[in-house]
């Protein structure tokens, strides 16, 4: 059976509410980590950015294979992203 239900936007959350702090975006291909610095409709940009090529066991601190990309800031483009969060 089909539902109406209202959907309501809320200011500052998702990515815009996850600004300056430490992110992971889970995309179509890569992982990629850093600090999020901006977000628009088409792109997130990540300081200090990091691709991860292995994760290793969620629970630990750090990721098992973190390769630093070349450039202090990166683009992600918001449509390969799959999920996102701060891991800690």
């Amino acid at each position: 059976m089909k539902k109406l239900v209202k959907v309501e936007e809320v200011q500052g959350e998702g990515l815009v509410g996850l600004l300056g702090k430490k992110v992971t975006l889970f995309c179509a291909i890569y992982i990629y980590t850093g600090t999020l610095v901006g977000v628009n409709d088409s792109f997130v940009k990540l300081e200090d950015p990091s691709i991860v090529y292995e994760t290793g066991p969620f629970t630990d601190k750090k990721w098992k294979d973190a390769q630093p990309l070349p450039e202090k800031e990166w683009y992600v483009q918001t449509g390969m992203i799959e999920s996102f969060g701060v891991m800690k």
